[in-house]
């Protein structure tokens, strides 16, 4: 059986740079996109986004389906070749590395591997919430924030957490006013980060409550809430939904052959893409936690490709 000299799993902003760093160093690299893989279709969650307005390049700004469709295109160009299948399980315990694509038990070898498999927002699964999705539902406000449709208006964040404050701190430059809703009575953000939602004119805390409903035609209209003690249920108008209640690391098949934090993320030295078994690198949201954003996604995918090319140089492979 042959061996490939590298093989990259995912096929995000992350995935897709490593493979066309990978390819213009000659490396051949074999890239498995993922059919539904994270429950979102091959690109990642870009797909599921409409206008991105802060990747470099695109000063009238491009929909999250179309960069992705550049960046794929952009691949092939340097020799990926590209898999539509889903890496279901790996042996990372033996040289060379093995991945068995979904419904398979034919295993595909490979020197080093590159994952880039990222990370799944989070949602509720509210009524309403699929067909208002990118509608004015978002799960990401420094992502979609400042679009137009939520300049002035009123809008809404839920969770309780240092990432539901950071967010509805970052929409009080673009909404109206921002409403924060959580099911207990007390933050469980940070000390310093929930003096600064408390003192902050134009959010306005929702306690005790949860979402039940997302309500418009067409566009997010409103946000139905029922008060966990009391059962009231009352709307909110508000233009913009944001969830702000995590995300998970798609890195189930690499539990027990990698180190990954007690949150299910990858584990990389600092300052690179290295993971902990010598030869496997990991790049993108699967392995960031903090920033999330499709540039520093591609950026840590450039950092794995030409880290994964050093490896395999020192090793003559």
């Amino acid at each position: 059986m042959s061996v490939h000299q590298l093989i990259i799993i995912g096929s995000g902003p992350a995935g897709h740079t490593a493979a066309i760093y990978a390819g213009r160093a000659n490396l051949n690299p074999l890239l498995y996109e993922g059919f539904m893989a994270g429950g979102v279709a091959a690109g990642g969650q870009l797909t599921t986004t409409t206008d991105v307005e802060n990747f470099p390049g695109f000063p009238e700004g491009i929909s999250g389906p179309e960069l992705m469709i550049l960046l794929r295109r952009q691949s092939e160009r340097f020799g990926t070749r590209i898999l539509t299948e889903t890496i279901s399980r790996v042996d990372l315990r033996r040289r060379p590395f093995t991945l068995y694509p979904e419904d398979s038990d034919e295993g595909i070898k490979a020197h080093a591997v590159i994952i880039a498999t990222g990370a799944t927002a989070k949602r509720l699964a509210l009524p309403g919430e699929e067909e208002l999705w990118q509608k004015g539902i978002s799960a990401c406000a420094v992502c979609d924030g400042a679009l137009p449709m939520f300049k002035e208006a009123p809008l809404v964040v839920i969770g309780g957490g240092d990432s539901a404050a950071e967010e509805a701190l970052f929409l009080t430059r673009y909404g109206s006013r921002v409403y924060v809703v959580h099911r207990r009575q007390e933050l469980r953000a940070s000390r310093i980060m929930a003096d600064r939602l408390l003192k902050n004119p134009k959010i306005e805390m929702v306690w005790d409550s949860v979402p039940t409903r997302a309500l418009g035609n067409g566009t997010l209209s409103g946000v139905e809430v029922e008060n966990v003690k009391t059962k009231e249920r009352k709307t909110l108008a508000a233009r913009g939904l944001f969830y702000a209640i995590g995300h998970k690391p798609n890195t189930e098949i690499f539990q027990g052959q990698l180190e990954l934090a007690e949150d299910g993320y990858i584990v990389t030295t600092a300052g690179t893409a290295r993971t902990s078994v010598e030869g496997v690198f990991a790049a993108g949201d699967v392995q960031d936690r903090h920033y999330r954003q499709a540039i520093t996604a591609a950026g840590s995918g450039c950092m794995a490709a030409l880290e994964a090319e050093r490896w395999l140089a020192a090793q003559d492979l």
